[in-house]
């Protein structure tokens, strides 16, 4: 039996590919695709996330919209590296034809987890704004749910929006407090620690041969690889969102450590900072399996198998 699954996502790029990989892969049962604020506003990533399932013509999965806003916050769009339509300019002349369910998002991740018990992963490629409300609503799906991974935060090196924060955390640290504390028994983050080791090149590019998938995540990615060289020296796209999904389907790929993780929500420079205590001086459980390192070979085979078509075969 296929594994049941649930994405949250706020497409931009890499959520984007990210979608792609999760219905490519053949792996998975998606219940749905759930849709937040972040990257774009939440009309925009949901209109994309139609768009990457049009794409595909994946017509069966549901697109179920969440928050439009953080829990506390502001909005904070980052369109200086997803364009202004969030997915670099690709498909900017494509109509919509997928359809958007009825209902709200956290609703939806409840109802799913409860109807499931045990079997429902989830996927955040985006804020945990929905996991949060629907935590605050229905507290025991922490119990039900069979894993949890989302990619976020940053435990050993710089951020991408300040210094220390990672763009998810940093839109809103109030949910992943939430998230961080509910008592979820398997709780798997991914951060820019790893991700920025899954780098997509023009190389990888060249071996898809799927040419309308192979021509849009060229067209997608163009603008995001420059601007990744001329800050890292590196023509390049992180895999930030992609590689989350990716750990859905092999845990191998990555190396995980558990210690107990906070993120920081009242600080004046350092709102969104996921604090781990590697050293154990806070004398508490530990509650996050924190990735440290990545397969990078292994992830990249994965993926150009998945996208190629041959991951099934293989397996």
């Amino acid at each position: 039996m296929k594994e049941k699954l649930i994405l949250d996502v706020d497409t931009g790029i890499d959520d984007a590919i990210g979608i792609l990989l999760a219905v490519k892969s053949k792996k998975f049962d998606i219940l749905g695709i759930t849709t937040v604020n972040g990257n774009v506003s939440l009309d925009q990533a949901t209109i994309n996330t139609c768009k990457i399932l049009d794409l595909l013509n994946s017509n069966s999965i549901p697109v179920v919209k969440g928050a439009s806003t953080p829990l506390l916050r502001e909005p904070f769009f980052e369109h200086r590296i997803h364009g202004e339509d969030g997915l670099g300019g690709a498909l900017k002349d494509t109509d919509v034809t997928h359809p958007v369910s009825d209902g709200f998002a956290p609703d939806f991740l409840i109802n799913s987890i409860l109807s499931f018990p045990g079997e429902v992963t989830l996927v955040f490629t985006g804020p945990l704004t929905n996991l949060a409300l629907a935590i605050k609503k229905c507290p025991q799906i922490t119990k039900h749910v069979k894993e949890v991974i989302f990619m976020g935060g940053v435990v050993k090196g710089g951020g991408n929006v300040t210094p220390t924060s990672e763009f998810n955390s940093y839109v809103d640290p109030e949910a992943v407090k939430i998230v961080l504390h509910a008592g979820f028994q398997s709780l798997t983050q991914v951060g820019l620690d790893v991700t920025r080791q899954a780098l997509l090149t023009k190389d990888h590019i060249k071996l898809l041969s799927d040419k309308k998938i192979a021509d849009y995540i060229d067209q997608s990615t163009s603008d995001y690889q420059q601007k990744y060289n001329a800050r890292y020296g590196v023509h390049a796209c992180a895999m930030h969102d992609p590689l989350a999904v990716a750990i859905a389907l092999n845990k191998e790929l990555v190396q995980t450590e558990w210690h107990y993780v906070d993120i920081e929500t009242r600080s004046e420079l350092c709102d969104g900072q996921l604090v781990c205590d590697f050293q154990n001086r806070l004398n508490k459980q530990a509650n996050l399996l924190v990735s440290l390192e990545v397969d990078n070979e292994a992830f990249f085979k994965m993926f150009i198998d998945i996208l190629n078509g041959h991951f099934e075969e293989r397996e």
